[in-house]
């Protein structure tokens, strides 16, 4: 009987008062629901984020990436338990394009994360498998507006993979930090080529023992460098040393973050930013949507064969197949 109860099915009301009153059980059955793909959930969860969006908002969201053995699950862990020793609610979540076939970092890192997940104040969850890096950003936004709801004051996202992954995490937060290995190089030229507009935190980490030195001396380069990248008009981000090991300058990170976060709440620019990003996501949802919809076609279905033929055989110009592709859809192309 107790399974039984366990598993019944929950209204709307359930759901939302589940996740306000951060109810350990119902919460994560109700990021499960944002998580379906089955067309009842996905409007009972549609449903869900607008009764909960009022309480959202409150929390600060901080993204994280670095190079693989750059030591984030020991940052993150030693980042949220130094929150939680200050009473803080932490929520960890993490955008992994690749979690439908491997499982997801973040599965190991909760398993690695013993500390922390034991903590009631922390709430480590995996990305979701949502088959694309945009529907899995999307579902890891949604679950972070639930967190928010639930009373987490701080969300980490954490960005697993590369490239259009840390864009993705960059467009959910308000700020985003890096974390570097002392060293010099490919560390530096890394910076110049992409993440220079979207950080703005840089911690050098593994900032003990024989690296202390080296992670000070990349510091200091990376400050050079910043500064001489960045307009007059921007502030270059914050670059410090840490030991994750050690547990040492993680405050001084932190106190980073939020000094950001204050300033660009004075200037008006945190609201101005959420806004931006809300709107970009109602694009990329319309965007996800009509390319399940056209996958999902039996008007395409019919013809996509005869269509991707002519294209490889160059007798059918791609324009020309994909205006038949939407067109089959009921969509009307090249209007005005």
């Amino acid at each position: 009987m107790g399974s039984s109860s366990r598993r019944r099915a929950l209204t709307l009301e359930d759901y939302y008062a589940g996740v306000v009153a951060r109810n350990i059980a119902v919460l994560p059955r109700a990021l499960t629901l944002v998580e379906s793909t089955r067309p009842e959930h996905q409007l009972l969860a549609e449903q869900l984020m607008t009764r909960i969006l009022p309480h959202t908002g409150q929390s600060i969201r901080v993204g994280i990436t670095g190079p693989p053995g750059v030591g984030k699950s020991t940052f993150i862990e030693a980042l949220g338990m130094y929150l939680v020793g200050l009473g803080r609610k932490v929520a960890v979540l993490a955008v992994d394009p690749s979690s439908g076939v491997s499982g997801g970092s973040i599965l190991g890192d909760k398993t690695r994360m013993a500390h922390l997940s034991a903590e009631p104040n922390a709430f480590i969850r995996p990305s979701p498998s949502a088959g694309t890096l945009g529907g899995v950003a999307r579902k890891t936004r949604e679950t972070m507006l639930i967190c928010e709801a639930a009373g987490f004051e701080i969300v980490l996202i954490e960005t697993v993979g590369v490239g259009q992954s840390e864009t993705m995490v960059a467009e959910m937060t308000d700020c985003f930090l890096a974390l570097m290995m002392p060293g010099g190089g490919d560390e530096l030229q890394g910076i110049k080529r992409g993440l220079l507009e979207l950080v703005d935190v840089i911690a050098v980490n593994k900032a003990d023992g024989v690296n202390r030195q080296p992670a000070e001396v990349a510091a200091r380069q990376l400050e050079r460098i910043l500064h001489a990248l960045t307009s007059q008009t921007d502030e270059p981000p914050a670059v410090l040393t840490c030991s994750a090991l050690e547990h040492t300058s993680i405050d001084a990170v932190w106190n980073a973050i939020e000094r950001r976060q204050e300033k660009a709440q004075q200037l008006g620019l945190l609201a101005e930013r959420r806004c931006r990003q809300s709107a970009r996501w109602m694009w990329s949802i319309v965007d996800e949507q009509l390319r399940h919809a056209v996958h999902s076609s039996t008007a395409v279905a019919k013809i996509r064969n005869d269509l991707e033929s002519k294209v490889l055989e160059g007798v059918l110009a791609p324009e020309a197949a994909a205006r038949s592709i939407l067109e089959a859809c009921g969509l009307k192309v090249g209007e005005t």
